[in-house]
């Protein structure tokens, strides 16, 4: 969420910022509800200020002797009495102006790093490196083909279970989808991630918190008798954590990695990626999250986008990756890098970590900071697939397919999995 402080005193800023993203919004009602906010705030202090002094000489002027039911103290009382009439209904006021202004900047996204380029859409990200050597041939096969040669996934069995854009895993799939999570999970650990299983049931609070909510509701799969949803992102419980706390400033960086079922709608996407499992409603995903200082959030970007970029190399999988203009960040990002790997049989790179970093947005949110000498700051966080398990599974499928219908994979997953390929069954 925005600072009210930069809505109120500097909106140009924030419409400048914004239209960086595309966006050209109207600050002008919002500033004035925030200085209405503050306004309000302002008299209720001094009423309150004046109520207590008032509290304070009542007690005085009995204490020095005067008669508790005397015309002065009555006078005082009386005084005292329509203070908190007042102060009463200002609160309601405040309340009432604080949730409107709270609505709106819930739908305002972050604000574009000034280290993020220029651009409109994802044509204008640059390409910042590029890791391995892409296979490239006329005769190399989809995933999906391979996957249906060797037996691994039936998706017309899932329309029957639940609908389409879902998968059941079968045999080697199923096999090669839990080694994967277990080779990730094992990866980050050891490089020092605290593992987490969090809930896949979480509030609307969660939600709100991480800034999946009110934007993307749509998107998202809500419980029909609770205040529940499916997440569309480990991100989202592990934001939630720390919500409304304060982490002890010797313990930042605090690095979670979190391995968790996603559920997404996808609305609006319908006829892109329509089979194999680039785009479905259920997916799993291995998550990288931190929370870090303000003073090392750029170093830790760094840090989370090398941590997934380890597992690429790993597996041996090439890929590149890409810095988002600030015309195709996400919402809650402020700075953002994509990986994309090379997926031979598609001839094409495609999306399976996006590591952003998304300065105080989701900590204002979701009230998370630290204690920095005698002052308390919000905390910056970040996130990272590390990775997308079915996109690395296509990958593993088009990079390592055979010309005997076989798939070799790479040397680390082979204690994770039991053996060195996958063969027709």
């Amino acid at each position: 969420m925005l600072d009210q402080r930069l809505v109120r005193e500097n909106p140009s800023l924030i419409s400048r910022e914004l239209g960086r993203r595309g966006l050209h919004v109207d600050l002008q009602s919002l500033q004035l509800i925030a200085q209405q906010q503050k306004d309000l705030e302002a008299q209720r202090s001094k009423l309150q200020s004046e109520g207590n002094q008032i509290g304070k000489e009542v007690g005085s002027q009995i204490k020095n002797g005067l008669d508790p039911k005397s015309t002065e103290i009555k006078a005082l009382r009386e005084r005292g009495n329509e203070i908190k009439k007042k102060v009463n209904l200002l609160e309601e006021q405040e309340k009432e102006v604080s949730s409107t202004l709270k609505q709106q900047l819930l739908n305002l996204p972050n604000l574009p790093s000034p280290k993020c380029p220029e651009g409109k859409n994802e044509k204008d990200n640059q390409v910042r490196r590029n890791w391995g050597n892409p296979r490239i041939g006329n005769d190399l096969k989809q995933h999906w083909e391979i996957a249906d040669q060797i037996g691994l996934f039936d998706t017309e069995k899932s329309v029957k279970i639940a609908q389409s854009r879902f998968v059941t895993l079968l045999n080697q799939g199923a096999r090669l989808e839990r080694a994967l999570i277990n080779f990730m999970l094992d990866l980050h650990t050891a490089k020092g991630y605290k593992e987490v299983l969090p809930p896949v049931l979480v509030n609307t609070a969660s939600l709100t918190g991480s800034g999946q909510l009110p934007k993307f509701a749509e998107e998202s799969f809500k419980c029909a008798d609770d205040d529940l949803w499916l997440t569309p992102t480990a991100e989202v419980p592990v934001t939630s954590l720390h919500r409304d706390e304060i982490i002890p400033i010797e313990k930042l960086p605090v690095r979670y990695v979190a391995y968790s079922p996603c559920f997404r709608r996808e609305a609006g996407s319908y006829g892109r990626d329509t089979r194999g499992l680039i785009r479905l409603h259920q997916f799993n995903k291995v998550e990288l999250y931190w929370f870090v200082h303000p003073d090392t959030s750029e170093a830790a970007h760094e840090q989370i986008t090398a941590d997934a970029e380890s597992v690429l190399q790993s597996l041996e999988l090439p890929y590149r990756v890409l810095e988002l203009c600030a015309g195709d960040l996400g919402f809650s990002a402020s700075r953002t890098y994509d990986l994309e790997v090379w997926l031979p049989g598609a001839n094409a790179f495609r999306e399976i970590s996006s590591c952003s970093i998304c300065g105080d947005f989701q900590a204002r949110r979701s009230s998370i900071r630290t204690k920095d000498g005698k002052s308390t700051r919000l905390l910056h966080t970040l996130n990272g697939s590390g990775l997308a398990v079915g996109r690395t599974m296509a990958a593993l499928l088009e990079n390592g397919q055979q010309p005997d219908g076989t798939v070799l994979l790479p040397k680390v997953l082979e204690p994770y999995f039991g053996a060195n390929h996958l063969h027709p069954e």
